[in-house]
C-alpha cells in the first residue's frame, strides 16, 4: 500500500502494479491500462491531487468524495463557471473495440454528473481511433458503439441536453482536425507517443482527430471544457493544451521590459522587482542593470537560470523595470492585430508582433484578446481542463483487462454471470478466518472492497465507509462480503440491462448512424 494512499473510504488499490519497483511511469493511450505509481504522475507530468480542488466543487460526486477521481489538471475553471452558473462544458469518448464493462461505467457516470451540474455534454465513439489504432472492422465497430451509446444512454444520459456523436461522421470535427494538423508534425507524434517509421498515416490522423474531439465543445463559443479520462490518456490532454495555444491569434504573458523572458526567468525578475527597495536610486523606477547587480547574488537552486536571467538585465542597461502585461501577436491577421492595439486602454507600447499594457491586469488581457480573436473569425479556445480516475484492479488481481473475461464485469454479462464472478474474485484477506479477526484484511488491495467504492455503494459514503471500517477492523469476512457485494452485482446488471432495453427506441430516435459496416461493405 502506497504512503499515499487516502483514508478510508477512498479507492487506494491501484490496478495491481508494483508499486515499489516503479522508476517512471510510461504512460500509453492504446497500451498501458495500470498505472505503477499514482504518485509519479504528480511529480513527472504536473497533474494536480484532486483533492486540491474539492472544495470548489458544489455538490461532488461521490468519486470524486472517495478519491477515485485523484487528479487534474486546471479543474477550477470548470468548477467555477458551475457554481457561477456559466456556460461549461465536458466531454470523453469511447474507443469500440469490445464490450463496455464496469470500468467505463466510472466515466459514463463522471459525463452524467457534470451533465446534472448544468454543462453541455458530449460523448463520443471513436471509431477512426478503433478502426486505425486496433484494426476493428467497421461491422464489429457498429456493434460495439451501440452497446456502449445503450449503456451510456441506460445509466442516465440525456441526449436532448447532450449531444452523442461519431468521429467518421462528424464533418464538423473533420474539419477541426485538419485545421489542427496544420499545428501539429510528425517529429512530435513521435516523441509524444512513440511512433516510428512503421506507424501508419491513419493512425497519426486519428490522433490529430482526438484533439478536435477534446476542442469540439468550443467551436461554437469559447468555455471551461472538462475531460474525464484515465490517466493514460493523459498525453492526448497535454497534446490538445499545446493545440488549443498555437492556433491561438494572440499569447498573453506577463513582462517586465522590452526583451522577452521564458517562465523561470520571469520569476527570478518579479523576486528582482518585489526587492528593487534594497537595490534601486530611484526605487519607483528601477533599472535593469541596477536589478542584474542585485539578482547576481541572490541565492538560488536555479543558477544556470539566474545567469542567464542576470545577462539579460545587464544587456538592457538602463532601461526602466516595468510590470506590464504583453499580448503577443501568434497566428493574428494584420487586422485583428491592430484591432487588438486599438482596443488597449491606458499606458501602452505597441511594437511589430506585440502589444504591452500598463494599465491592463492579466486577466483583462486574456479576455480582451480572446474577444478580439472571436471578433475576427479566430476559435479563442481555452485550454482543456481533465480529470483523472483510479483504474479498477481486475477480479482476479492484477489489472483489468477486456481480453481476460474473468477479470471484468462486462455491463452485458448476464447477471447470474456477474454473481459468479464477484464469488470468484480475489480479495484483500488474510489467509485463514482467525488471522482476519485478528489482524483485519486489507481494503485497499481488494477488488471486491474496489466494487463497493466505485460502484456498489453509489451515493452512499457511509456504507463504503462501514465496508472499510469492519473489513479492517477484522468484523467482516471475505466469503459473506463476497457474498454481499455478489447480489449487489446481480442487482446492478438485471437494473442496468432493463435500462438498455429501454433505451432501445430513445437511440433509435438519434441521428446516428450505426450501420457503417453495412453501408461500406465491410
Amino acid at each position: 500500500m502506497s504512503d499515499e494512499t487516502p483514508p478510508d473510504p477512498r479507492a487506494a488499490t491501484d490496478g495491481g502494479a508494483d508499486v515499489e519497483d516503479a522508476d517512471d511511469v510510461a504512460i500509453d493511450p492504446w497500451g498501458s491500462s495500470t498505472i505503477a505509481d499514482y504518485r509519479r504522475l504528480f511529480e513527472q507530468f504536473g497533474i494536480e491531487r484532486f483533492e486540491s480542488a474539492l472544495e470548489d466543487v458544489p455538490d461532488p460526486h461521490y468519486l470524486m468524495r472517495r478519491g477515485v477521481v485523484f487528479g487534474h489538471r486546471d479543474y477550477r475553471p470548470v468548477a467555477r463557471a458551475m457554481r457561477e452558473g456559466e456556460p461549461f462544458a465536458a466531454l470523453s469518448g469511447f474507443m469500440p473495440t469490445g464490450d463496455p464493462h464496469i470500468g467505463h461505467k466510472l466515466v459514463f457516470d463522471e459525463l452524467i454528473w457534470h451533465q446534472q451540474q448544468g454543462g453541455d455534454v458530449y460523448g463520443l465513439i471513436a471509431d477512426l481511433e478503433a478502426h486505425s489504432a486496433r484494426g476493428l472492422s467497421w461491422a464489429a465497430i457498429d456493434d460495439h458503439a451501440r452497446d456502449y451509446l445503450l449503456s451510456l444512454l441506460a445509466s442516465g444520459f440525456d441526449p436532448e441536453e447532450g449531444e452523442l456523436y461519431r468521429q467518421s461522421t462528424s464533418p464538423e470535427v473533420q474539419d477541426l482536425a485538419f485545421e489542427l494538423g496544420v499545428e501539429a508534425n510528425v517529429s512530435e507524434l513521435q516523441a509524444i507517443y512513440n511512433f516510428d517509421g512503421e506507424t501508419d498515416v491513419s493512425h497519426m490522423q486519428s490522433v490529430v482527430t482526438q484533439m478536435a474531439d477534446i476542442l469540439y465543445p468550443q467551436l461554437e463559443a469559447p468555455k471551461p471544457t472538462v475531460i474525464p479520462v484515465g490517466p493514460d490518456q493523459d498525453p492526448h490532454v497535454r497534446f490538445a493544451r499545446d493545440l488549443a495555444a498555437r492556433v491561438r491569434y494572440f499569447g498573453v504573458t506577463e513582462a517586465y521590459a522590452s526583451f522577452e523572458l521564458d517562465p523561470e526567468e520571469r520569476e527570478l525578475v518579479a523576486v528582482a522587482h518585489e526587492h528593487r527597495e534594497a537595490y534601486a536610486e530611484d526605487p519607483e523606477r528601477p533599472r535593469c542593470v541596477e536589478a542584474a547587480a542585485w539578482l547576481a547574488d541572490y541565492e538560488t537552486g536555479a543558477t544556470t537560470v539566474r545567469d542567464r536571467t542576470v545577462e539579460k538585465l545587464e544587456n538592457a542597461g538602463k532601461e526602466p523595470l516595468r510590470p506590464r502585461v504583453r499580448v503577443l501577436d501568434r497566428n493574428a491577421t494584420e487586422a485583428a492585430f491592430e484591432a487588438l492595439a486599438e482596443a488597449v486602454d491606458g499606458e501602452k507600447r505597441v511594437y511589430d508582433a506585440h502589444v504591452d499594457a500598463f494599465d491592463l491586469s492579466y486577466e483583462a488581457a486574456v479576455s480582451l484578446a480572446r474577444e478580439v480573436e472571436i471578433d475576427h473569425g479566430g476559435y479563442g479556445f481555452r485550454p482543456p481542463s481533465s480529470l483523472y480516475h483510479r483504474f479498477m484492479t481486475g477480479l482476479t488481481g492484477g489489472k483489468m483487462s477486456s481480453s481476460v473475461p474473468a477479470s471484468h464485469i462486462s455491463l452485458l454479462d448476464d447477471p447470474e454471470d456477474g454473481y459468479d464472478k464477484v464469488q470468484a474474485a480475489a480479495t484483500g484477506g488474510r489467509e485463514t478466518a482467525e488471522k482476519q479477526r485478528e489482524l483485519g484484511g486489507e481494503p485497499e488491495a481488494c477488488p471486491v472492497y474496489e466494487l463497493y467504492a466505485y460502484l456498489l455503494a453509489g451515493d452512499d459514503d457511509e456504507y463504503a465507509r462501514r465496508v472499510y471500517e469492519e473489513c479492517a477492523g477484522g468484523e467482516r469476512l471475505c466469503g459473506g462480503c463476497k457474498e454481499e457485494a455478489a447480489r449487489l452485482m446481480r442487482e446492478f446488471l438485471a437494473d442496468h440491462q432493463e435500462k438498455r432495453a429501454e433505451a432501445e427506441a430513445e437511440l433509435a430516435d438519434l441521428d446516428l448512424d450505426l450501420d457503417l459496416g453495412v453501408a461500406d461493405g465491410h
